[in-house]
């Protein structure tokens, strides 16, 4: 496996690191949508976020609340995204588990173009009762 999270938290890759403990790494995306969009990951592979123990995302939530609030003091930008992507379809390109933290200016410009849809007749209900059985 070649994992370009697992080297940075291995030290076998350099990054920019804003926080680190046994467990758990954030570091300044290489490629950021904003100045100051950071990565949090745990140090441990995880290909997503249904693969993270329940524990281990408590933490990793934790610690990128402190991060964004860190942010949000370092930067002062106007909001910010919390963004996970799981799977391809959803825009993730490195399958190690991680939360993306982009700071956002009201003239900053990015848009995520959100095509809303619409449910038919009962299939609201349809598709609750199908999600509370999984």
């Amino acid at each position: 496996m070649n994992c370009i999270f697992c080297e940075i938290a291995k030290g076998n890759a350099t990054a920019e690191k804003i926080y680190e403990d046994e467990n758990v790494l954030s570091f300044l995306d290489i490629r950021p949508l904003n100045i100051g969009h950071a990565l949090v990951i745990p140090k441990k592979h995880y290909e997503d976020i249904l693969a993270v123990p329940e524990n281990e995302l408590s933490q990793l939530s934790i610690i990128a609340q402190k991060i964004a609030a860190k942010i949000v003091t370092a930067l002062n930008p106007d909001g910010f995204n919390l963004i996970v992507n799981t799977g391809q379809a959803a825009g993730q390109s490195v399958f190690h588990f991680h939360y993306h933290i982009i700071p956002r200016y009201s003239d900053d410009k990015i848009k995520f173009n959100m095509l809303f849809k619409d449910y038919g007749n009962g299939e609201m209900k349809q598709i609750a009762e199908k999600i509370k059985n999984a």
